[in-house]
C-alpha cells in the first residue's frame, strides 16, 4: 500500500521531531488497522503532514474551528471534485510545541505522543471522529489497536487533562 508524505517543516526548533520513515510507517499501520471499517477507504493515498510553530497552530484553529489557541493536531480531510490517480488523503497540521508540552504533562516518551498524535489525524482524515461518546470510544478503541501494533502504550491509561484537539 503506498502512501506519499508531504512533510513540511515550519518550525524553528527541529529536536524531537519524527522522520519521514516513522511519519511512513505510522500513517501506513492506521491506514492498514482503519481498512475494515473505515468511512473512507484507500488503497494509496497522499497526504501533508506539515509541523508548526504556536502562532501558525493556533491561527489555524481560529480560522477553521473557532478555537482561539494553538492544539497539537488538526485535521484537513480532502474530498476531490473528481478521481484523481492518487488520492488525496488530506492534511495534517501538528503543533511541535504542543506535542512536547503535553507529553512532558502526561509523563509520556516524545516519539510516543507523537505516534499517537498522527495516527489520531490520520484517523480523521479516514472519517472517523469523537465527537459523540459511542464515536469517542471506537475510534480510541482503534487507536489502542493501531498502538499497541507499534509496541507502545495505551495513552488513554495515562492520567491526561487535556481534550481530544483534532
Amino acid at each position: 500500500m503506498p502512501i506519499a508524505i508531504d512533510y513540511q517543516i515550519n518550525t524553528d526548533n527541529a529536536d524531537g521531531l519524527p522522520n519521514q520513515q516513522q511519519l511512513q510507517r505510522w500513517v501506513t499501520t492506521a491506514i492498514t488497522h482503519a481498512a475494515a471499517d473505515a468511512p473512507h477507504k484507500f488503497a494509496d493515498a497522499e497526504l501533508t503532514i506539515r509541523v508548526v510553530e504556536k502562532t501558525e497552530g493556533q491561527q489555524l484553529n481560529n480560522e477553521f474551528r473557532g478555537r482561539d489557541y494553538a492544539t497539537n493536531v488538526l485535521s484537513f480531510p480532502f474530498s476531490a471534485p473528481v478521481e484523481l490517480p492518487l488520492p488525496l488523503l488530506g492534511d495534517l497540521v501538528v503543533c511541535a510545541d504542543v506535542v512536547k508540552e503535553e507529553a512532558e504533562q502526561q509523563h509520556k516518551p516524545l516519539i510516543d505522543h507523537w505516534t499517537h498524535m498522527v495516527i489520531h489525524g490520520t484517523l480523521h482524515l479516514l472519517g472517523y471522529d469523537h465527537i459523540e461518546d459511542d464515536e469517542a470510544e471506537h475510534m480510541e478503541q482503534l487507536e489502542r489497536k493501531i498502538l499497541a501494533a507499534l509496541n507502545i502504550a495505551d495513552p488513554y491509561q495515562v492520567s491526561t487533562n487535556t481534550e481530544h484537539n483534532a
